[in-house]
C-alpha cells in the first residue's frame, strides 16, 4: 500500500504564494537612435492605416505611397503624410534613390515579385506576413536579400504586442526555464472578411490569422526542433463564409508541446488566452483578442503582474518597422528576418498540409 499522505493527491494551489515586483523586460517597440531613412509604402489597403499611423507617431518619414488604384494612395497621403508622393506603379517608387526602406503590404499572390524587385533595387524591405505561400520562395527571397546586401524582414507585428512581447522576453530571459507547453485559445468574430480578398484564402484562420501565434510558439521553443504538426479545420454552425472558420493544431517538439485552438466565428464573449509552462515558472495572459494587457507570471520567488502600456494596434507595427531600422543602423540581422521567419512559416505550412490530408506532417527544415 502507498504510504504517502492522501493530501499529496489534492489538486489544490499553494496558499502561501507571495506577490513580487514584476521583472523589467524590454517589451516595448524598439527605435533607432539616429537612422532616419525615407520610407516608401507599397499597398494602401485597409491594414496600411495601422502601418502609417504607427510610423507617423514614431516620427518616421514616409516619403512615397503606392497603390494600383492611385486614389487609395492619395487618400492615405491626406490622412497621414501630406508631403508624400503618390504612385500607381511601384517601379517608379523603387526607382527613387532617396528611398532606403520599403514596406510592402500586398496580398501573397503579388507580393513575392514586388519584394524581389525591391531587393534588386537595393532597398531594405519589410514584407507583410506570411512572407510566401511556400518555403522555397521564402528561401529564395532570403538568399536574394543577402546577395544584394540589404535587409529583408517579415511584419510579424504580434511580436511587439505588449503582452506577447513581454511573454517572449520572459521566455528568452530564462524566467520560465525550459519550456514545456504553450497553450493558445482564441474565439472572436472574423467574419469582417466577407467579400474581401481574404475570403479567398483557403486557410484563412491557420495561414493568415494564426501565423502570429505560430510565430509565438516558434519563438517560445527556439532551439527545440519541431517533430510534427497535426491540424484540422471545420465549418462553424451557420457559417456563410467560404474558408473554414474553426481550426486547431498541435505541434510536437523534441521536448514539449504546443496547442492552438481558433474559433473565428464566435460572436459573443471574444477572448484570447495563452498559457506557457516551463521547468522554472508559468506565465498566463488573458483578455480581449489582440488587446490584452493582463499578464501573470509565477516563479519559485512568487507571482507578479506586470503593468503593461500600449496596444498591438499600433505598437506592433511600430515594433516591426523599428526593429528593421535598428538592424540597418547597427548593421545586423533583424530579429524578424526572412531567415528567422522560415521556422514560423514551416510550422504554418505543415499545419495547412495536415488539415488538408488529415495526417500529421513533419515541418520542412
Amino acid at each position: 500500500m502507498n504510504s504517502q499522505p492522501e493530501s499529496n493527491y489534492a489538486l489544490a494551489a499553494a496558499s502561501d504564494v507571495v506577490e513580487i515586483p514584476a521583472p523589467e523586460l524590454p517589451y516595448q517597440p524598439p527605435a533607432p537612435q539616429h537612422y532616419r531613412p525615407r520610407i516608401g509604402l507599397i499597398g494602401c489597403g485597409g491594414i496600411s492605416a495601422s502601418h502609417l499611423d504607427a510610423y507617423r507617431n514614431a516620427g518616421w518619414d514616409v516619403a512615397a505611397l503606392c497603390n494600383r488604384t492611385r486614389a487609395k494612395a492619395g487618400q492615405r497621403r491626406r490622412e497621414f503624410f501630406p508631403a508624400a508622393e503618390v504612385y500607381s506603379d511601384y517601379r517608379e517608387l523603387l526607382g527613387r534613390p532617396d528611398i532606403d526602406v520599403v514596406d510592402i503590404a500586398l496580398h501573397p499572390a503579388e507580393r513575392g515579385a514586388v519584394i524581389a524587385d525591391a531587393l534588386r533595387a537595393r532597398k531594405h524591405v519589410l514584407s507583410q506576413k506570411p512572407l510566401a505561400d511556400d518555403l522555397g520562395t521564402a528561401r529564395e527571397l532570403a538568399t536574394l536579400a543577402r546577395a544584394q546586401g540589404v535587409k529583408l524582414a517579415v511584419n510579424q507585428n504580434g511580436r511587439w504586442a505588449p503582452y506577447l512581447s513581454y511573454a517572449r522576453h520572459a521566455v528568452a530571459a530564462g524566467l520560465l526555464g525550459e519550456i514545456q507547453t504553450v497553450q493558445i485559445r482564441i474565439n472572436w468574430d472574423h467574419t469582417w472578411c466577407v467579400g474581401t480578398p481574404f475570403e479567398e484564402v483557403r486557410h484563412l484562420i491557420l495561414f493568415d490569422f494564426g501565423i502570429h501565434w505560430f510565430d509565438f510558439v516558434a519563438q517560445a521553443f527556439s532551439g527545440c526542433a519541431a517533430r510534427r504538426v497535426l491540424a484540422s479545420v471545420a465549418q462553424a454552425a451557420g457559417q456563410a463564409m467560404k474558408p473554414p472558420m474553426l481550426a486547431q493544431a498541435t505541434v510536437e517538439f523534441e521536448a514539449g508541446q504546443a496547442s492552438l485552438v481558433f474559433d473565428g466565428h464566435s460572436r459573443f464573449g471574444p477572448e484570447e488566452t495563452i498559457l506557457v509552462t516551463g521547468t522554472h515558472g508559468t506565465l498566463r495572459t488573458r483578455g480581449k483578442v489582440v488587446e490584452n494587457d493582463w499578464v501573470e507570471l509565477h516563479t519559485v520567488n512568487g507571482v507578479c503582474y506586470p503593468k503593461l502600456s500600449g496596444r498591438w494596434f499600433n505598437d506592433g507595427f511600430r515594433g516591426a518597422m523599428g526593429e528593421l531600422l535598428c538592424a540597418i543602423e547597427e548593421d545586423r540581422e533583424p530579429a524578424h528576418s526572412a531567415t528567422n521567419n522560415l521556422r514560423t512559416l514551416a510550422l504554418v505550412l505543415a499545419a495547412c498540409r495536415s488539415a488538408d490530408t488529415g495526417q500529421p506532417q513533419i515541418p520542412e527544415v
